[in-house]
């Protein structure tokens, strides 16, 4: 995420750029401002984390299937309210209204998994001893106050990955969610009260950027978490690294797309419009470098360029619009200057690569190909409705392209052959990679990167275990006295 996400967490460079920033409601579709939230006062935050930390030490004593009732209770809530709640995220960061009420529903699949299958996760696992007597354990246990940095493009989802399995371990969370989404993160918040968890168990906060470190040094917080840009994830990764506080960092991507041969080409074509197109491309795992062996590739990228021609932009509210805007205009101002830059220097525009003459923060579906190194769009994440297609020989030119990137979240591999897609899945450098479909998200398996993506996983028993004390337990019995004989 690294060019063209708004990250929540990004550095300010000057004051004056700082006193811009604030936390508001700004229909990306109208522009119109509709809703505006007073930063958190710097003297709250002490009492903010006390509260957490005091909620935690009593959170942790219960017994942990009350602590996954309360966590199904949400679920149920915002099956509940899931009309509402979709409308919320399509005003603030205008997600079409199917694919929020999709986010939704994957929300509801995340807390119900946990509250089903965590309690089972926290059981004590036997070791044999090599040595000696006795008996060893390793139990899971909580750690404490954890703060949860998190962005913009799937409000909902990218929170609830991090509350489900830390709230069923028995951690407390508070939550600095992204300026553009202030009334989701006040949303969330009263699901988890509506739900039944005490005060200081799950707290949304406004914070300012300059008052996260102090958040982060309170020595009652145990842990922080950040899904935003890579500038954000260097500057939290050093700061918990300054105050040895574990972390997670999920830093976005390019991902790859690479097409080796395919049976059926149109449903390749239909794939990878899905995998860049999801969210109007503002996904982590988005699709966003398209690599085709040459004998496929010009009928390829015909087929793009007829698939991206029939988006059109509309009201995201409309069921009807198939091009939602980007979340905000510096989003697409951003997107469409990384495109200007290929296109200055020699990039190939097969589709799009303009801003449409429309209201809103839209961004044409673009196509590039002819891409090279010295354009940003080779090197950078295009976060938003951009492809760029790339043309190899073969097989080991699609590997060596792939992991040239200096991300490493997801990747695709289409193949008819499964033992060549996955000896080239084999060698890829991503956290996940999915043969035959484009990189997806499921309760039960696990979410992160490698290389600048990041590190640290969520979702699947694997995020019980980040914020946790794996703490071993050893148990040898006492060694009887001998008698004493008779006199």
């Amino acid at each position: 995420m690294t060019a063209t996400q708004n990250p929540p967490t990004e550095h300010p460079k000057t004051a004056s750029e700082s006193a811009e920033r604030r936390y508001a409601t700004v229909n990306p579709f109208t522009g119109e401002t509709e809703k505006e939230f007073p930063f958190t006062d710097t003297a709250e935050i002490d009492g903010i984390v006390e509260r957490a930390h005091a909620a935690y030490q009593e959170w942790r004593d219960r017994p942990v299937e009350e602590r996954a009732a309360v966590v199904r209770r949400v679920a149920e809530l915002m099956d509940e309210r899931r009309n509402d709640l979709a409308a919320l995220i399509t005003t603030e960061m205008g997600k079409r209204r199917e694919e929020a009420t999709g986010e939704l529903f994957l929300c509801s699949m995340i807390l119900k998994y946990y509250a089903d299958n965590g309690p089972g996760f926290l059981q004590p696992q036997a070791i044999q001893p090599l040595m000696g007597k006795g008996e060893a354990v390793v139990e899971t246990q909580p750690i404490g106050v954890l703060l949860a940095i998190e962005p913009w493009n799937y409000p909902f989802y990218q929170v609830v990955r991090v509350a489900g399995p830390n709230l069923v371990l028995g951690n407390t969370v508070i939550l600095k969610h992204a300026e553009i989404n202030p009334q989701c993160a006040v949303a969330l918040e009263q699901l988890f009260t509506d739900a039944g968890a005490p005060q200081g168990v799950f707290t949304n906060t406004f914070l300012r950027i300059a008052d996260v470190e102090q958040v982060i040094a309170d020595p009652r917080v145990q842990g922080v978490t950040l899904t935003g840009s890579e500038r954000a994830g260097s500057a939290v990764g050093a700061l918990a690294g300054k105050h040895l506080k574990k972390s997670v960092l999920e830093l976005g991507g390019s991902d790859p797309f690479i097409v080796l041969d395919a049976d059926d080409l149109g449903a390749t074509v239909k794939a990878a419009t899905m995998g860049r197109m999801q969210n109007t491309g503002q996904a982590c795992t988005a699709s966003k470098r398209l690599i085709v062996t040459e004998d496929l590739y010009e009928p390829f990228v015909q087929g793009l360029k007829q698939a991206f021609s029939t988006f059109a932009p509309g009201d995201p509210a409309d069921p009807s619009t198939s091009l939602a805007p980007l979340s905000s205009e510096r989003a697409a101002q951003d997107l469409h200057a990384q495109i200007q830059d290929a296109i200055d220097k020699g990039a190939t525009v097969v589709a799009g690569g303009k801003r449409p003459d429309h209201p809103g923060a839209f961004v044409e579906p673009t196509i590039l190909t002819d891409v090279t190194p010295e354009m940003r769009a080779y090197h950078e994440e295009l976060f938003g409705p951009a492809a760029v297609v790339y043309k190899v020989k073969d097989a080991d030119e699609a590997v060596t392209l792939a992991n040239s990137s200096v991300y490493g979240l997801g990747a695709t591999v289409m193949s008819g052959d499964m033992d060549r897609a996955r000896s080239v899945a084999d060698r890829l450098e991503a956290g996940m990679v999915w043969i035959n479909q484009p990189t997806g998200s499921s309760p039960e398996l696990p979410f992160g990167g490698v290389k600048r993506s990041g590190y640290g996983r969520e979702l699947s028993e694997l995020a019980m275990f980040e914020f946790a004390n794996r703490r071993l337990v050893r148990t040898v019995p006492v060694k009887k006295a001998d008698k004493p004989q008779a006199g």
